[in-house]
């Protein structure tokens, strides 16, 4: 495995700030901004189109900043965003991506206007086994345990065929595989996807990705925002997905899935596979414990969906 992350770092390059600066043309077109900083569209020297993150308030040096970049750089999975190269140069800290050409997630999963864009059942549940595997990889593959610490529709990006990559990984803090994070303070995750261990004095682990998992699960299925399930507005978005969960794990004991119909997008005109549906919210259940320990890996969750997908057999009731 040693010689095929050698083989992909060697993919990895420096770019000088005027490379990228001509690339961008003087990082005109903005393809998005963030809390890291924003995002812009590019064509390299090769004539490969490149997404090129400028980062504020980095507070590494030049070395640090090297050091941690070529370590991601010999990351690679389909279902995460291929890193190509940096640029420290001076007080410039530049990410370079490829470009990924459907955009994010939450612009299809929440666009309301109808547009043709609108993901198919299919699509969904493909999404959901795509994200979960990068996230296997990244918790249970790399020779350098990566948490990525804000999974989030924003951070998953879609290919031409609908396939997802997860973005951002690479601002995540790099963990010696074994070794609990406690000095992640730095990285911020996002409202309405934040494990319950954030607020607390405990050590950051993997499983703060698998929460965020679960969140995203339900909004697949569901069709809409977490924070967007409030009832007659003013609730705290922590509350609803509580109470919301509390909802699903009675539905799901039920044993009977008349409640499925109600729950699911509407958009979809009831064009869904149930035992998927049955499969996606018992994992987003179990991903959503607030108590840690219970959470499954996420190589768990792979293999979970993966015998739903092939399978299509009852016992997705019986993950919880």
């Amino acid at each position: 495995m040693e010689e095929g992350y050698k083989a992909m770092s060697s993919q990895f390059r420096r770019f000088t700030y005027k490379e990228l600066k001509r690339a961008t043309r003087n990082f005109q077109e903005e393809l998005g901004r963030g809390g890291s900083g924003a995002v812009y569209k590019g064509v390299l020297d090769d004539e490969r189109v490149a997404a090129v993150k400028k980062l504020e308030d980095v507070i590494q040096g030049e070395e640090e900043f090297h050091a941690e970049l070529s370590l991601i750089g010999r990351i690679y999975h389909m279902n995460l965003v291929r890193m190509w190269g940096f640029c420290s140069e001076r007080s410039h800290r530049l990410l370079v991506s490829e470009f990924v050409e459907n955009g994010s997630l939450d612009k299809v999963l929440f666009s309301g206007d109808g547009s043709a864009s609108f993901l198919r059942w299919s699509e969904r549940f493909k999404i959901a086994v795509g994200v979960a595997r990068g996230l296997a990889y990244l918790h249970h593959e790399c020779l350098e345990w990566v948490i990525h610490c804000d999974i989030k529709p924003e951070n998953i990006l879609l290919g031409h065929d609908f396939e997802p990559k997860i973005a951002d990984f690479g601002l995540a803090k790099l963990l010696n595989r074994g070794v609990s994070g406690r000095n992640l303070s730095r990285i911020q995750g996002t409202r309405g996807y934040i494990a319950p261990e954030w607020a607390s004095s405990l050590p950051i682990t993997g499983k703060v990705d698998v929460y965020s998992y679960g969140v995203v699960l339900l909004e697949l299925v569901r069709g809409a925002r977490v924070s967007d399930w409030t009832i007659g507005g003013g609730e705290e978005i922590e509350m609803v997905l509580r109470r919301s969960i509390g909802l699903l794990k009675e539905n799901l004991e039920s044993g009977h899935d008349s409640w499925i119909g109600d729950f699911v997008d509407r958009r979809l005109d009831g064009r869904f596979d149930s035992k998927q549906v049955l499969t996606m919210v018992a994992i987003a259940v179990r991903c959503l414990e607030e108590e840690r320990s219970k959470r499954p890996s996420m190589k768990s969750v792979v293999q979970m969906l993966l015998l739903s997908g092939d399978e299509l057999n009852s016992r997705a009731a019986s993950f919880q």
